[in-house]
């Protein structure tokens, strides 16, 4: 790829992980809270991983090379007697998800989202730009 289409493509590569990372965390999040008995696992947090488009060239973007979960499947367990989970000795599961790093996660799949999709407007301006200047 390359000049402006070759942008467009990089940064529309980007734009599909970042978006990907910000489901991922944002569905962490929301399962942060999630209770199970201790005879079940606990949820646990996905992550996911990029990867270089041919590494060395620098002219194919990036992608998902897929998700990682924490492997923290026995997560934190909670004195709660009264929860309808609880084993016989009032404990239950919960997943052992930081929210600090979460929302650090979130917000730096955000601003990657937001530089890549601002790469996609700078380049789809300068195409109409392009096209101006043939109108003469």
């Amino acid at each position: 790829m390359s000049g402006i289409f070759g942008a467009l493509g990089i940064a529309g590569t980007g734009l599909t992980v970042h978006r990907k990372w910000l489901d991922a965390a944002s569905d962490n999040i929301a399962n942060i809270n999630n209770v199970t008995s201790t005879s079940n696992d606990a949820f646990q947090a996905r992550y996911i991983l990029a990867q270089a488009v041919d590494y060395g060239r620098g002219t194919e973007g990036v992608q998902v090379g897929g998700a990682a979960l924490s492997g923290k499947r026995e997560g934190k367990t909670v004195y709660e007697p009264d929860h309808p989970l609880a084993d016989e000795r009032g404990n239950v599961r919960y997943p052992d998800i930081n929210l600090g790093d979460q929302m650090g996660n979130l917000i730096m799949a955000q601003r990657g989202y937001q530089a890549n999709l601002a790469v996609v407007d700078r380049a789809r301006e300068a195409y109409q730009s392009a096209l101006q200047l043939g109108k003469g």
